[in-house]
């Protein structure tokens, strides 16, 4: 047997961008030979064939004027991995700086820099958001500080890609920055050190600013996303950046999205006050289990993998880590395995951050994404989706 990877229909399917029926259909005309491994009754594909084959059909099928395809270079989801420009995304992600790796997704190019924005803006944008009512979430600051900063910006009407990726840095920088103080000052320079504090009073450790980085860069893209896509179609109608990632934090703060962390959060609370069989029992009898299972990764979430491990050298309580340790286990017997959400719950709930610290994360890591994304769509042909909606209405009269 060869020594090429092999892969699974479900992966092989997801790769194509095709149904598992498809994929039979693929062997029987010949254009994909089944792989039998011993011990295994299901049979496996070599990953060689999928990627010769993927070459040839994705770039022969013909786009549909309803539905323009979106390709991107930025990410891949295949083999149960998140690949950022073919990097690892898991591996990258405890050794490497968030600053770095958007740099990586915007440019193609590695290197290590201090995101900064002006002073001026800085204050404005904080001066905008801290108007809002006192029972407005910590996100709810986020669509304020990007408005303003938009308008601060004389140059956000310039859409060359250099232009682009030079403003970035200062519109991450701001978004972090103008959020309050709830502790001391940033332990560095760092953006994960200068967001510590914005989410939480306890003080920032070593091993809890190299988790909060590590989750920015596994949050910082997952390819078409539901926000993303808000993104690339505010971008196809040249809708400046600031704009754009507006367009991507509305889509963001849905619950089935970027909201979810808050609601595990909420369920890791009551099974500490509740216990977890009870806990698990209301959340499935009031719509399912948030934080656990994810369509892309049927063998788990690579993502909540790397972070749960590096949360686990935390000095997390004793309750709270059987609590989480009680979770994970009560629901891999429903054979559902923790994603990046529930990994970002365990993550505040080590560090005392509140309910609303992962939508924040999750918003100021995938910027990083949407920026790359932005810059891939101005390259496209402008105003270019306009999808058939599929008219149920009355008939409309006689002229």
């Amino acid at each position: 047997m060869s020594a090429d990877p092999l892969l699974t229909t479900a992966e092989v399917a997801h790769r194509l961008r095709v149904k598992p029926e498809t994929i039979y259909a693929y062997v029987s005309r010949g254009l994909l030979t089944r792989v039998k491994v011993p011990g295994e009754r299901t049979s496996r594909f070599r990953l060689a064939d999928v990627e010769r084959l993927a070459a040839r059909t994705q770039a022969t099928r013909p786009e549909r004027d309803a539905a323009p395809a979106m390709r991107t270079a930025t990410t891949l989801i295949a083999y149960g991995r998140l690949h950022y420009r073919g990097l690892d995304a898991a591996k990258l992600a405890p050794v490497t700086p968030f600053e770095e790796v958007a740099r990586w997704l915007w440019t193609g190019q590695r290197h290590h820099e201090v995101f900064t924005a002006s002073a001026e803006t800085l204050e404005r944008a904080r001066q905008a958001s801290s108007h809002l009512p006192g029972q407005a979430r910590i996100f709810d600051r986020l669509p304020v500080i990007v408005a303003v900063a938009a308008a601060m910006d004389p140059l956000r009407f310039d859409l060359a890609p250099a232009t682009v990726t030079a403003l970035a840095p200062a519109l991450l920088s701001t978004m972090v920055d103008a959020l309050p103080l709830a502790g001391d000052a940033p332990a560095d320079d760092s953006l994960a050190a200068r967001l510590w504090p914005r989410l939480t009073g306890s003080p920032a450790s070593e091993a809890g600013l190299r988790a909060l980085n590590a989750a920015l860069v596994l949050l910082a893209d997952h390819d078409l996303a539901a926000s993303t896509i808000a993104v690339r179609v505010a971008a196809s109608t040249r809708a400046n950046p600031y704009a754009a990632v507006l367009a991507g934090l509305g889509a963001l703060d849905g619950p089935m999205h970027g909201a979810v962390g808050g609601s595990v959060h909420r369920m890791v609370e009551a099974a500490l006050r509740d216990g977890t069989p009870a806990t698990i029992a209301e959340w499935l009898r009031t719509g399912g289990l948030p934080g656990f299972g994810h369509p892309l990764y049927p063998a788990g979430d690579p993502r909540a993998a790397t972070l749960l491990g590096l949360v686990a050298h935390l000095p997390v309580e004793g309750e709270l880590r059987r609590t989480l340790d009680d979770l994970v286990a009560t629901a891999a017997r429903r054979d559902a395995l923790p994603n990046v959400d529930f990994a970002l719950a365990a993550l505040a709930h080590a560090t005392g951050m509140g309910p609303g610290a992962a939508e924040v994360i999750f918003a100021v890591a995938r910027t990083a994404g949407w920026i790359a994304h932005v810059v891939e769509e101005y390259a496209q042909p402008s105003n270019r989706f306009r999808w058939s909606s599929g008219y149920t209405g009355p008939v409309p009269e006689p002229a």
